[in-house]
């Protein structure tokens, strides 16, 4: 049957109307829909963006580039707008139908929007970072406050909602009446999108960051293209929509603004350096998760947002993962963090009819709430910081009823599964070497070093300042020192010493406390190729300038007229805004800081960083019974710790260490710092060891690393854990000499952390680690690329290395006390006494004067040092094996063995604190001493109310020693040598141990 003539000219008006409607598309990019954007004012221009006021109430406000004199007293609540970088401002207004200026401003609200212009064709744009973008948000947030009079409330997008967690940090939420976030994920790394797993999104980031956008930014054509291509079915289904309806102007003219915006009009280019900013601290470094954000030259953490935030999140978008989003409550436990959640993809939250019917209403309502003026609106839910969800909104769409959003969801899950497929193989290589691919280079390097390898402290930071110059090196009082910055200040302190006469080779003191310009000023040494002789601040001060011979000491301002007093030259560094030096200096005094580095002329003699393996490099100070030593560091055993505690620690540029140990303790520079910069990592300094800051100095900079010595940790687990505690960032503590029983509370209140114990002789090539974390209190193994060790039978009297028929020393069996030798990589080193023939004739050896143990597995336990070993009567008594074991139990806080004279000779004696209320029994302490042999048990336990610790929080006995014998009573306890147990100490017992008098 023909077709009628009505059906024909139907036939030949919809193919009229579609050539047509090509024809404009092809022309004009889109159809004409004569639609008028909201009407704005732009009230104030700065480099980095425009900011536009929306529905202006007159136009008198049009500038704000003066005093901003005047405050609107209009009572609508002002709301500022933050789109993400890549998209244009106008996702706030892409059609009236689905406006959120409009809709907020019907609403009651008074809407601002911060415009970033497009990167490429502002001056500048194109060298943007991240920072620039949060700092210019505050500015906004500062302008909108000075016009209205009044807190605002801060909204974003997509990245714009990140860029506005990160200004609230910044800000620490002042003038914020609250935050607005849609789509907007924290931890970008754990919950990527489409559930790309976290190995491959780091992998792609390192690529993207060091690679793709490290000279180069992202065109606008090319960021609309991969936002189509994460969803590339969705995407395809639109465009075949719209060529089949192409005929039908009217039905496509309402949503044809937002069409053409998606389809690339709404897209901006994206600056190089912001991508790589965020791709380093967003992704890779998880900052927004653990904290330390570098805004400019401050260190920031979202766990100073103190204001409410309403996250609303997409129940189907996979780019803004809601599992991603919801973080925001675990990582600013200081907020009152709540949700709404709307079912519509990443661009649906903000755009479309979704967002016109069900965000906006919301939000107007959720400002209104926190105003005061209306009440809690339906729909949102506060969200606990434990909070758990489905990783991605995949199983959602899979559910859905629609057939199409089903392939859709099939699609995005094969994409996950070949994501899955291909990361396989890579979790498998890093489940097997995972450390000692991250090891091996630092490995290879300790390997090839020789006495004359030019290698040293000052070398490894002028690497660090040449391969990242721009990561941050330290971090102290919430300001960021980058690399680059660090070996500028280290090489203008070299010309001041110069200037002052220091010469290469030079023994120079060094008396300051934990800040950036005490390692600045130890690193000017050792590239000058002096010698840092490191002060610890005691009252001795002039007999340990006697003891090193040392004339001149650089110095801090609150140090300065000690050392002068003292009898040496101070030369007085930083001290920053709160330096107090009177105008006239005596003559022993000298202001290095008063020294311009540009006219000072270098000499020839003059060559940075000479240092060599075998030179003298650090100076360290140690007191044992009462007397001061030196103990001699070289730069080879400087880079053995340093690079041994990087490989063990693992540690990266990811890492940050926060350096608790004091600097003149050597754990504090051979460990802490060490690590960090043979890493490459971050250096969280402190004043000081405070406990109760402690949680928060973690939070802010982003902790990953605690480095401690002896006890420290004891005050810390004494704090009650915070009751809402945000996201946990540390997952190691590092150190030397830490008690077994405090090691057990450290992992206790930081749960999913470990313990890595170090042994690492200052004077001896050995760095023993404990890498398990089943054996608390163990020293673990030598580290690959160390000098060989050996435990050796020594004399329980005399602690003499025993020999044997043919003279040569003993092996000590599985665990049997015995001395650590250690044999030199570099051959023989004058610094420290040599042991000759030990093993075979000519061989030579050093030995630590500790004694170990080694258990089956190869693990070594410390004993003790052998100065401090009791020897009794009934076999010598171990100070470290006893206390610890004592420690073990829950009651016990710390303990300590002592030696007092006895009537048969010394009495080994313990003395233990408790924790808590809870007593001890007799029985309690010879369970807990039952796993130490009955010859090496203590004569004498009691409880006291206090053991004091040094300046490095090591135990001190020394006091308990000059009192004498414990007096009898209920907390003093005696050895039972016939039961092995332990009984209460009486008045006679306590009397046939008095030694005789004369």
């Amino acid at each position: 049957m023909p077709p009628t003539p009505d059906a024909v000219s139907a036939a030949l008006k919809t193919a009229t109307s579609y050539v047509l409607n090509a024809v404009e598309v092809l022309r004009f990019g889109g159809l004409q829909t004569d639609e008028d954007p909201s009407p704005f004012e732009i009230v104030a221009r700065r480099p980095m963006f425009r900011l536009r006021r929306y529905y202006p109430p007159s136009a008198a406000n049009a500038e704000l580039d003066g005093a901003g004199e005047g405050a609107d007293a209009q009572p609508r609540p002002p709301i500022v707008l933050v789109p993400p970088m890549m998209i244009s401002a106008d996702v706030w207004d892409v059609s009236p139908s689905t406006s959120a200026v409009a809709a907020l401003h019907e609403a009651g609200m008074d809407p601002w929007v911060i415009d970033f212009g497009a990167p490429d064709i502002e001056a500048g744009g194109l060298e943007r970072t991240l920072t620039d973008h949060v700092i210019a948000v505050s500015d906004a947030v500062d302008l909108v406050t000075t016009a209205t009079g009044r807190a605002v409330h801060l909204g974003g997008y997509s990245q714009g909602g990140m860029f506005c967690y990160q200004a609230a940090a910044y800000r620490r939420s002042r003038d914020l009446e609250s935050l607005v976030t849609f789509g907007s994920p924290v931890d970008w790394r754990g919950h990527a999108p489409l559930g790309i797993p976290e190995e491959v999104v780091v992998t792609i980031a390192r690529i993207v960051a060091d690679y793709v956008f490290a000279d180069r930014p992202l065109p606008g054509w090319l960021a609309s293209t991969a936002f189509r291509l994460l969803d590339p079915i969705k995407t395809a289904r639109s465009q075949v929509d719209f060529l089949r309806q192409l005929h039908d102007r009217d039905a496509l003219l309402g949503h044809e603004r937002q069409r053409r915006f998606i389809g690339g009009e709404g897209f901006v280019a994206w600056s190089g350096p912001a991508i790589v900013d965020m791709m380093r601290q967003v992704i890779i470094q998880n900052r927004m998760m653990v904290g330390g954000f570098v805004v400019g030259e401050h260190v920031v953490s979202l766990a100073d947002i103190t204001c409410p935030v309403l996250a609303v999140l997409g129940e189907v978008d996979e780019i803004g993962v809601p599992a991603g989003v919801r973080k925001i409550a675990s990582v600013a436990p200081g907020a009152e963090v709540y949700e709404f959640s709307v079912r519509a993809g990443h661009f649906g939250l903000v755009v479309g009819s979704t967002a016109a019917s069900q965000t906006w209403p919301t939000v107007a309502a959720w400002m209104g709430w926190r105003e005061g003026t209306g009440p809690r609106p339906d729909g949102i839910a506060e969200v606990e910081p434990g909070a758990v969800v489905d990783s991605s909104p995949t199983k959602a769409i899979m559910l859905a009823a629609d057939g199409a959003v089903q392939v859709a969801g099939l699609g995005i899950g094969a994409v996950r599964g070949v994501g899955k497929l291909a990361v396989g193989t890579l979790k498998a290589t890093r489940a097997v070497g995972h450390q000692a691919l991250h090891a091996a280079p630092r490995l290879i390097r300790l390997g090839q070093i020789q006495p004359r390898t030019r290698i040293s402290f000052a070398r490894i930071m002028t690497e660090r300042a040449r391969n990242q110059p721009d990561d941050a090196c330290f971090l102290f009082s919430d300001r960021v020192h980058t690399f680059s910055a660090v070996d500028t200040r280290i090489t203008n302190v070299v010309k001041g010493l110069i200037a002052v006469g220091v010469r290469q080779g030079d023994h120079i003191g060094v008396l300051m406390e934990t800040r950036p310009s005490a390692l600045v000023a130890m690193a000017a040494l050792s590239r000058l190729g002096a010698v840092a002789v490191l002060l610890p601040p005691s009252q001795s001060l002039p007999e340990l300038l006697r003891l090193s011979s040392v004339t001149d000491v650089v110095t801090d301002p609150e140090h300065a007229s000690k050392v002068s007093e003292a009898g040496a030259r101070a030369l007085v560094l930083g001290g920053g805004s709160e330096r107090d030096l009177p105008a006239d200096l005596d003559a022993g005094v000298v202001d290095l800081e008063q020294i311009d580095p540009e006219t000072v002329e270098l000499p020839r003699w003059y060559r940075p960083d000479p240092g060599r393996a075998g030179d003298l490099a650090f100076v360290f100070f140690s007191r044992s019974t009462g007397i001061w030593q030196t103990k001699l560091v070289t730069n080879h055993r400087w880079a053995l710790s340093a690079f041994g505690t990087a490989s063990a620690a693992r540690l990266s540029s990811e890492s940050t260490v926060y350096c608790l140990s004091p600097l003149h303790h050597p754990s504090g520079l051979l460990t802490a710092v060490g690590g960090a910069v043979a890493g490459g990592s971050r250096i969280a300094l402190s004043r000081g060891f405070d406990p109760a800051t402690f949680d928060e100095e973690v939070r802010r900079y982003g902790v990953t690393v605690v480095t401690y010595t002896w006890a420290m940790m004891r005050e810390l687990v004494r704090q009650p854990a915070p009751p809402r505690r945000s996201h946990q960032t540390i997952t190691l503590f590092m150190g030397s000499g830490m008690p077994r029983g405090l090691w057990r509370r450290v992992l206790d209140r930081y749960p999913g952390t470990r313990v890595l114990e170090f042994y690492a002789g200052t004077e001896a090539d050995v760095v023993l680690a404990n890498l398990s974390n089943s054996k608390p209190g163990a020293r673990g193994r030598p580290l690959p690329g160390t000098s060989e060790v050996r435990l050796v039978d020594v004399d329980p009297d005399s602690g003499a290395i025993t020999a044997g028929p043919d003279g040569f020393a003993i092996p000590s069996e599985v665990d049997a006390p015995g001395v650590l030798l250690t044999r030199p990589r570099l051959g023989v080193d004058a610094s420290v006494r040599q042991l000759r023939g030990v093993f075979r004739p000519g061989d030579t050896w050093v030995s630590t004067s500790d004694l170990f143990e080694r258990d089956r597995d190869g693990d070594f336990w410390i004993l003790g040092a052998a100065s401090a070993v009791v020897h009794t009567a009934h076999g010598p008594v171990y100070p470290v094996q006893v206390a610890d074991a004592l420690g073990d139990l829950p009651e016990v806080d710390l303990a300590v063995l002592y030696e007092v004279p006895g009537a048969d000779g010394p009495v080994a004696v313990l003395a233990a604190t408790l924790w808590g209320s809870d007593p001890i029994s007799a029985a309690d302490i010879g369970g807990a001493l039952a796993s130490v042999p009955p010859a090496a048990r203590p004569d004498l336990v009691h409880v006291v109310s206090d053991i004091p610790v040094t300046n490095w929080y090591r135990p001190d006995a020394g006091g308990f020693a000059s009192r004498g014998l414990p007096k009898a009573g209920t907390r003093t306890w005696v050895l039972d040598a016939d039961t092995g147990g332990y009984v209460r100490l009486t008045k006679a017992v306590r009397e046939g141990l008095v030694p005789p008098t004369s």
